[in-house]
C-alpha cells in the first residue's frame, strides 16, 4: 500500500464520517444517513475524475472504496453517543477530509501535467464538492459559499504543495505538511473567527 493510497482512503473515511454525522444531526433514517455519507465521500473525487476524463470514476474501478464508506457509516452510527459534541466532530472530520482530498487532487493534476492554475482548481473542487453535496442534501447553505474560510484553505494548501514539489521535496513530507497546513488554517480560522468579507449591505 502506497502512502498516496493510504491518505486517499483516510480522506474517504473522514468525509464518510462527516456526512454521517451531518445526516444524523438532521435526524435522517439509516438509509438517508448512508446516502449522505456516500455522496460526501465520493462527490469531490467523482467531479475530479469527470473533469480530467478518467473513466470509469475511481470508486467504480476500486470497490474497496465502497467497503470503507460502509465501514465508516457503521462506525459513525455505533459511536454516535460517544460523539457528544457532533458539531465539533463534524468540523474535525470535515477538515481532515478537506486536507487529504486537496493533496489528492493536486497530485493527480500534477501527474496529468496540467497548468498550475488548473491543478489548484481541480484540487479545490475535489476537496470541497463532497461537502457542497452534503450540505445541499441536508438543506444547509454550503460552507464554501459562506464567510467561513474553506475553499481558501484548499487553494493555499495546493499552492504550498506545488511550491514544495518544485523544490523537489520528498513526497511524504509534502503530503503530511500540506495536509496539516490546511487543517491548521481551518482550526485557526474558526478559533479566531477569521473569515472572508461579504458583500452584504443593509438596505
Amino acid at each position: 500500500m502506497t502512502l498516496f493510497y493510504f491518505l486517499d482512503i483516510i480522506g474517504i473515511i473522514a468525509f464518510a464520517i462527516s456526512g454521517s454525522l451531518m445526516a444524523m444531526r438532521k435526524k435522517m433514517d439509516p438509509f438517508g444517513v448512508f446516502i449522505i455519507a456516500f455522496a460526501t465521500a465520493v462527490g469531490g473525487g467523482t467531479l475530479r475524475d469527470v473533469l480530467i476524463g478518467a473513466q470509469p470514476v475511481f470508486w467504480m474501478k476500486n470497490t474497496d472504496v465502497i467497503y470503507f464508506i460502509v465501514a465508516s457509516y457503521f462506525i459513525a452510527i455505533i459511536f454516535r453517543k460517544k460523539l457528544k459534541y457532533l458539531n465539533k466532530s463534524l468540523f474535525l472530520f470535515d477538515s481532515i477530509g478537506l486536507g487529504l482530498y486537496t493533496i489528492m487532487g493536486t497530485e493527480i493534476g500534477l501527474n496529468a501535467n496540467f497548468h498550475p492554475i488548473i491543478i489548484i482548481s481541480i484540487a479545490t473542487m475535489s476537496a470541497s464538492f463532497g461537502g457542497v453535496i452534503r450540505d445541499i442534501l441536508c438543506n444547509e447553505i454550503p460552507v464554501i459559499f459562506r464567510k467561513e474560510i474553506y475553499a481558501t484553505a484548499c487553494v493555499l494548501g495546493s499552492i504550498v504543495f506545488l511550491i514544495l514539489h518544485n523544490f523537489n521535496v520528498n513526497n511524504a513530507v509534502i503530503y503530511v505538511s500540506t495536509t496539516f497546513l490546511i487543517i491548521a488554517i481551518r482550526l485557526v480560522a474558526v478559533k479566531f473567527k477569521l473569515s472572508l468579507p461579504t458583500f452584504y449591505t443593509k438596505e
